[in-house]
């Protein structure tokens, strides 16, 4: 047996690790962590200084049986989980799970898996840091009895099947801010003014445009209408450098930041594929909040620049980190090796492997210089002035590699001039010919709506959430329903445009598309009913300030400064008496609103959140008469959703037309919507709303899913229509009937017999049936 056995996160880690060390190193992986709190209720002992309650899954036995047999053969057990406190809280459970000892065992870390980086943790080993482990130890039971506590109220007081947690409760309550700020925004127009003019040149074309806008359109037409004789002169003309920085190596934030812009990759993507690239021992650890390079990586980053660029173009930089409470306060994410300009690998890792090298080696290179030019215009018969800006760059610096995005890329904004060009040659007093003059009608714009990568930002700024808690919290509050990540179509909108040309003033009516979106994060009904419910009865839950507070309180006990059950105790006491105070006098939230009353019937017309989720009501349940019940389409909320757009909903089931000779029906069932045509049920794609189906799209449905079953059946038996064998998720299996056989292992599907079917059906009847799980 090998004298040490080093213990790692992942099986691929190990593999890279495995051939740096040599026979005398045994490396395996725990596959993460190896316990967690028990399920039960009893898992965190509040009454006892929050003594927890572990236990391995079963899914983790047999690697906890492998690693304890193997560490009592070995001489020295190495601990070398992740260097955050979620990889020193591993090596605590490895520890205390494997039953080790203290005077064999070695703690290790390493930001980068290189032979130098492991072999130097070797020779500089350390014991377990308990300062980070009961930082983790405290986050994890804070966010426990946060989620169990809470749980609970929000099944009593809301629907049942909801859940809360800490940071991701702060998440929702940012978009569902950000969604009102934008419900409550009113568009207000202006007139932009843009002129282009020549010189005595007529292809020496430059724009120019009016700083202030016109709110009334009389003014604008009279501006123009000033112009037609007016004579332009160049005022002045300011000409100076200006220069431009590249921006610091990538931490984690900035990182699923730029990896959403440029690569439209998801935050949980990112941090999958950078997961994959840190352990093949492409790029350093990635989950740290240091903008620090070390300095073998900045001599090694200045000697690719010099080679590649030349001299110029390096410039040592040391960026500083300014999270005081940095949590991974070691080294950005930068490739391991410089001189690895690509990767191996799938796309993915290959693209996000380019975006980290390009964006550390700018990080060490030149400024890019450029020399901007002001010229403004006057103009004889009006006091205001035009002013043309023009850009040209001397020299690229690090724009030569790389160059940073911003979100308002998606954004399209009518103030920004990107395309900002030389100007022709100008001197001061020089006339300048009016080619053509516009003014045209722009409307002010909401906030933007939240993408995963400036939730994030959003979140590193307020100092909630750190590195490993950004990727999760937004699967979180997605897969719980209470955000969605979509596109929406936009509306038309028309506006007006003022043109002045040769002496003519003309207006054109155009139409634009205004409030599109692509892939951003809308909050659902039930998200905006759980966050006012919260923010109502628990403001300390989501609370911006005291998310953050207690993040910093989790960075003094990683510090020891400040012990970590006592911090709990603090947070847990008036915590628990408002849940139980909440319990007894809050009432049921349902978000109600009255839109009117239904004009057939007379009777009131509501919205509210019901057992299934958001639903329109016309009636009331003490009716003589039954309420009638409507989901709501995708798209709609109860807060904004109108009382006509109520009664639309009303119309399913709807005759959409014939086919066959039969009629097809839409409607809405228990299970979503689906068309109904003789006798049969055909469900509806998910991108497809029921209202929208018209009769080709009926039949086209119908046409597809019959070819699709078709498709999915293997054989048939003359004997029998009802036996069939068909291929489903996991396979070929008989369809007999009600029944759905599994065919035995070794059978050919070929070779089966009308016979067999009948002898397998016979066999599956009489074996005992399980009861359906239900809540107890």
């Amino acid at each position: 047996m090998a004298k040490n056995l080093l213990i790692v996160e992942s099986p691929a880690k190990a593999k890279t690790i495995e051939g740096y060390l040599g026979k005398d190193f045994l490396v395996k992986s725990s596959y993460g962590h190896i316990r967690d709190l028990v399920k039960t209720d009893d898992a965190i002992d509040t009454a006892n200084n929050f003594e927890q309650k572990y236990e391995v899954p079963s899914d983790k036995k047999a690697i906890v049986s492998e690693l304890k047999r193997l560490a009592k053969t070995a001489e020295t057990v190495w601990l070398a989980s992740d260097e955050d406190r979620e990889g020193e809280a591993i090596s605590w459970h490895l520890y205390e799970t494997l039953g080790l000892s203290a005077d064999k065992t070695k703690r290790i870390v390493f930001h980068e898996i290189t032979k130098p980086a492991i072999l130097k943790a070797i020779d500089t080993p350390r014991g377990i840091d308990f300062n980070l482990v009961n930082a983790q130890q405290a986050r994890r039971v804070l966010d426990r009895l946060v989620g169990f506590e809470l749980s609970p109220v929000l099944w009593k007081k809301v629907k049942p099947a909801l859940s809360a947690g800490r940071v991701q409760s702060v998440a929702v309550r940012l978009i569902v801010d950000r969604e009102r700020e934008i419900n409550r925004f009113k568009a207000e127009a202006a007139f932009k003014i843009v002129a282009i003019f020549h010189t005595d040149k007529p292809k020496e074309l430059f724009k120019a445009e009016l700083p202030q806008r016109f709110v009334d359109v009389a003014e604008a037409e009279r501006f123009l209408a000033d112009c037609i004789n007016a004579d332009f002169i160049v005022n002045s003309l300011e000409t100076k450098p200006s220069k431009r920085n590249p921006a610091a190596p990538f931490t984690t934030s900035t990182l699923q930041q730029e990896a959403s812009r440029k690569l439209g990759f998801s935050v949980a993507r990112t941090m999958s594929v950078a997961q994959r690239l840190y352990e093949s021992g492409r790029i350093t650890y990635m989950r740290t909040d240091s903008v620090n390079l070390s300095n073998t990586a900045l001599q090694e980053a200045e000697q690719q620049i010099r080679t590649a660029y030349g001299d110029r173009y390096h410039k040592l930089r040391q960026y500083k980190t300014k999270s005081a409470g940095a949590q991974e306060a070691h080294e950005a994410i930068r490739p391991t090796y410089f001189n690895q300009h690509t990767t191996d690998g799938d796309n993915a890792e290959k693209r996000l492997y380019e975006l980290i090298w390009k964006r550390a080696i700018a990080s060490q290179m030149s400024e890019a210089e450029f020399e901007k030019t002001i010229a403004k215009i006057g103009i004889s018969t009006r006091k205001e002035e035009l002013v043309a800006n023009g850009e040209v760059m001397k020299f690229d610096g690090f724009l030569k590699v790389y160059f940073e995005s911003t979100d308002d890329e998606h954004e399209p904004s009518f103030d920004s001039d990107a395309d900002n060009t030389l100007l022709p040659p100008l001197q001061k007093n020089q006339q300048v010919q009016l080619r053509s003059m516009t003014a045209t009608e722009r409307f002010s714009r909401p906030p933007a709506r939240y993408t995963e990568a400036s939730l994030v930002k959003k979140l590193e700024e307020l100092g909630i959430g750190r590195p490993s808690t950004y990727a999760p919290t937004i699967s979180t509050i997605q897969n719980r329903g209470y955000v969605v990540k979509e596109d929406r179509e936009g509306k038309s909108r028309d506006y007006r445009v003022l043109e002045l040309h040769a002496g003519e003033l003309t207006t054109l009516k155009k139409a634009e598309i205004t409030g599109a979106e692509r892939t951003k994060l809308f909050p659902t009904d039930i998200g905006a009913v759980v966050n006012d419910f919260l923010v109502e009865h628990f403001k300390g839950i989501v609370d911006f300030n005291f998310t953050a507070n207690v993040e910093k309180e989790f960075d003094e006990i990683a510090q020891g400064l400040k012990e970590w059950t006592a911090m709990l105790h603090s947070f847990y006491e008036p915590f628990h008496s408002e849940v139980e105070m909440t319990i007894k006098t809050a009432d049921r939230a349902t978000n109600e609103r009255e839109l009117g009353i239904d004009p057939e019937t007379g009777k009131r017309v509501s919205v509210r959140i019901g057992r299934f989720g958001p639903m329109v009501q016309i009636g009331a349940a003490d009716d003589e008469e039954k309420p009638r019940f409507a989901s709501l389409r995708s798209g709609q909320m109860i807060e904004t959703i109108t009382f006509e757009d109520a009664l639309e909903l009303f119309k399913l089931p709807k005759k959409v037309g014939e086919f066959e000779s039969k009629d097809m029906t839409v409607a809405i069932g228990r299970f979503g919507p689906y068309i109904r045509h003789d006798n049969a049920f055909y469900s509806l794609p998910k991108d497809v709303d029921p209202h929208d189906v018209t009769e080709e799209s009926a039949i086209q449905i119908i046409k597809e899913k019959r070819q699709k079953d078709i498709e999915k059946i293997v054989k048939t038996f003359d004997e029998n229509p009802d036996a069939r064998i068909e291929n489903g998720r996991w396979g070929p299996f008989i369809r007999f009937g009600k029944q759905n056989i599994k065919i035995p292992k070794g059978a050919e599907v070929q070779d089966i017999t009308y016979a067999d079917v009948l002898k397998w059906a016979e066999a599956d009847d009489k074996k005992p049936k399980k009861k359906a799980r239900g809540r107890k």
